[in-house]
């Protein structure tokens, strides 16, 4: 039996230690251009865990955040949802 999702709408693309855990969450972000992207931060997370893992930014702060776009390496993904 698979989770109901739950979407919930941020202001700008974020991954965090907390929100990569939770499988049936979708976050909803749109950029300055009005596009909108849902995504699965446990998805995406899974796909790019070794680049993550090195960021300087995910060490010290646990998260990875992008208040302009949906960042290129995601874009290319084949999946984020």
């Amino acid at each position: 039996m698979s989770k109901v999702k739950t979407t919930k709408v941020v202001k700008r693309f974020v991954l965090s230690k907390t929100n990569v855990k939770d499988k049936s969450l979708l976050l909803e972000y749109t950029n300055k251009k009005g596009e909108t992207f849902t995504y699965s931060p446990h998805k995406v997370y899974e796909q790019l865990k070794d680049k993550f893992e090195t960021m300087p930014c995910w060490e010290k702060y646990g998260n990875y955040t992008n208040s302009v776009n949906l960042p290129k390496f995601v874009r290319e993904l084949k999946s984020i949802a």
